[in-house]
């Protein structure tokens, strides 16, 4: 008599939650790697999971509550909860973590960039099943799992940040800058380009220090040696990404005197050109309070000096509306650079007084209602600016990488030029094909001439 078949179970599926900025999706590409290559199976729902992991951000007020909501629907759909990320790196008035405070019932809370804490934490709250096996294969992969689509990736270049912001509490949850090895990025970035990518935008809290922390040191990518520094490390990018035909893209570039030299790269065609650079504010004494460099006079010099070197530059920068003791007329200062300025895609917040930020101690708290009434008078200042400039590309031809196509661009297609970064900028809207054996597919790039702009958005034909 043959035994019966033991049919095994599946093994546990985990869902999980990524909150905030690309660099904590980074962070969360790292995390189900890991936990995919374990043996765990990964769901959308949180009912249908047996684990939920939440990858939180702490930034901003609105952030925060995001993150608790995020937790509680968790808490409230499943009930095995671990928290990770920058809220969880928050220490409450009880010496606990601020997030266990809040949920009690979470089972493990860990900061950002904490990957093994993390699994710990589910190894021990859920572990496998003996019979499972480890996917060797993809632990060993230089890329892993993505949450982006296949054809955009972001790769993180540092950890942490050395400046003292007084608006800001990231150093307090990420620590100080930690650049990672270049040879270390560099071969992320070839497996990226080999898997398909056709566009890598380079983040990290402060871009501009890349290899401060080690001094510039010389590091090693196949055989020969390249310093530890942003401009190289852009300019071999750059020279790597050429064959496959890709874009590579900067984000979160500190005003620093050494912005200058990533001009050349962008007119020689190593890096986009377009600059994502926090000005955060226009008026010396805001920017003094702030402990930020430079002011708008300066600033609007370096602009123009950069678009004498690089017509074609595009502009992305935040600003902060309403920090303590900014009195009318230096938010006036604020509208006047911005109006000057002409920057692409400005964004705004009101002044969050999130707890630990050293600002939160400064003389002038404004009310919350005059904060969002500046923000609102900003932000209808920044999308005046922003259509006039699109509107100046009617008529041009441009390149454009699509996201998104309907019936193989039959009934037309989403994507975006080099002035635009994924999620955060604008749009282009390519019409159907004049020629009917033209198709339109994501992760394409295609050359549309630009006849209107509608809704905010670029109308292109292709």
């Amino acid at each position: 008599m043959t035994a019966p078949k033991t049919q095994l179970s599946p093994p546990p599926a985990i869902a999980f939650a990524s909150l905030g900025c690309p660099k904590a999706l980074h962070d969360s590409e790292a995390i189900l790697t890991r936990l995919t290559a374990e043996g765990y199976r990964t769901c959308q729902s949180f009912g249908d999971a047996d684990l939920v992991i939440v990858n939180t951000c702490g930034f901003i007020d609105d952030a925060v509550e995001e993150s608790l909501d995020t937790i509680a629907q968790a808490l409230s759909d499943n009930g095995k909860v671990i928290v990770t990320g920058c809220l969880g790196a928050k220490v409450g008035t009880s010496g606990k973590r601020w997030v266990h405070e809040r949920h009690p019932k979470v089972l493990a809370v860990t900061g950002p960039q904490q990957t093994l804490a993390v699994l710990d934490a589910v190894h021990a709250h859920l572990p496998l099943p003996t019979a499972t096996g480890p996917d060797a294969e993809l632990a060993m992969r230089p890329v892993g799992i993505k949450l982006t689509p296949r054809h955009y990736a972001y790769i993180k270049i540092s950890e942490g940040c050395n400046h003292h912001c007084t608006f800001c509490i990231i150093p307090s949850m990420r620590g100080r800058l930690v650049s990672r090895a270049i040879g270390d990025i560099l071969q992320e970035a070839r497996a990226l380009f080999d898997s398909g990518v056709k566009e890598l935008l380079v983040v990290s809290q402060d871009t501009g220090a890349y290899g401060v922390d080690v001094r510039h040191r010389t590091g090693f990518w196949e055989g020969r040696p390249l310093r530890t520094q942003l401009v190289e490390l852009v300019r071999t990018l750059g020279t790597m990404a050429a064959p496959y035909g890709a874009w590579v893209r900067l984000h979160y570039v500190y005003p620093y005197p050494s912005v200058d030299a990533l001009l050349p790269a962008m007119v020689a065609g190593h890096i986009l050109p377009y600059l994502d650079v926090p000005f955060q504010h226009s008026h010396p004494a805001v920017l003094r309070r702030m402990q930020r460099p430079a002011s708008g006079e300066a600033m609007l010099e370096r602009i123009a000096q950069w678009r004498r070197e690089c017509p074609q530059l595009a502009l992305r920068s935040t600003f902060i509306v309403g920090f303590p003791g900014e009195t009318e007329e230096e938010f006036e200062d604020l509208l006047s650079f911005l109006r000057q300025a002409r920057i692409d895609h400005a964004g705004s917040f009101a002044y969050s007084d999130v707890p630990g930020a050293a600002a939160n101690a400064l003389p002038g708290m404004l009310p919350p209602s005059v904060r969002e009434e500046r923000r609102l008078r900003f932000i209808q200042v920044a999308q005046t600016i922003a259509e006039e400039l699109r509107e100046q590309r009617i008529g041009s031809i441009m390149q454009v990488l699509i996201d998104r196509s309907w019936s193989m661009g039959k009934k037309g297609a989403l994507g975006r030029t080099y002035a635009d970064s994924p999620e955060i900028d604008g749009i282009v809207r390519l019409l159907p094909p004049s020629k009917i054996s033209t198709s339109l597919h994501a992760g394409e790039f295609v050359k549309a001439r630009i006849i209107d702009v509608r809704d905010g958005a670029l109308i292109a034909q292709p």
